[in-house]
């Protein structure tokens, strides 16, 4: 089934944040990348781009939730670290390190405080995924709470770090010095 026009806005937003940014993914970009028409642009999101623009991170969003929700399903939380980072290696490796995680793209929009807010979202439910599933495995309260904060946050800073440098190699220093970490007892 071929997709309708708001959902190949979306997911030309995606694309695009993921390469460009909020600010670089203009709205001819936004409409060539999704084959669609300002009409129906502002027919699905009346708000125009930055209406659009919120939807995609939502969506985006919602997406690395249902990844982080599979790979805390089992296994140890060293290993969910490791599927992690081998998803984002892939995606980084395939699109020649140009697609970075759109969420980031949208968390920097500070002149689009709703899609800056979709972005907080995202990361809150990521976080709260990761520390509920740290609790199931034995670690409690604040400190998994923290723990899954500062996960998500070396894994942001090494997908940068790696599109940057044109190399997996943070993402490799994440699963090196937090793996032992994650599965420590006390998470310490």
């Amino acid at each position: 089934m071929t997709a309708g026009p708001r959902d190949r806005l979306i997911e030309g937003a995606i694309e695009l944040v993921r390469e460009q940014g909020v600010h670089g993914a203009g709205l001819a970009a936004l409409l060539d990348r999704s084959r669609t028409s300002r009409n129906s642009l502002y027919q699905h999101f009346p708000a125009g781009k930055g209406e659009l623009v919120e939807a995609a991170t939502r969506v985006a969003g919602q997406r690395m939730s249902t990844v982080i929700g599979r790979v805390t399903a089992t296994g140890a939380p060293h290993e969910w670290l490791g599927a992690l980072i081998v998803w984002w290696k892939t995606t980084l490796e395939t699109s020649g390190y140009t697609a970075g995680c759109p969420v980031v793209g949208a968390a920097l929009a500070e002149s689009e405080p709703g899609v800056q807010a979709a972005a907080g979202a995202a990361f809150a439910d990521w976080t709260a995924l990761l520390s509920a599933a740290l609790a199931r495995a034995g670690l409690q309260g604040e400190r998994a709470d923290s723990l899954a904060g500062f996960v998500i946050s070396a894994l942001e800073g090494a997908i940068v770090q790696s599109r940057a440098t044109k190399s997996t190699r943070p993402l490799d220093d994440v699963l090196v010095n937090l793996g032992p970490l994650l599965d420590s007892p006390r998470g310490v």
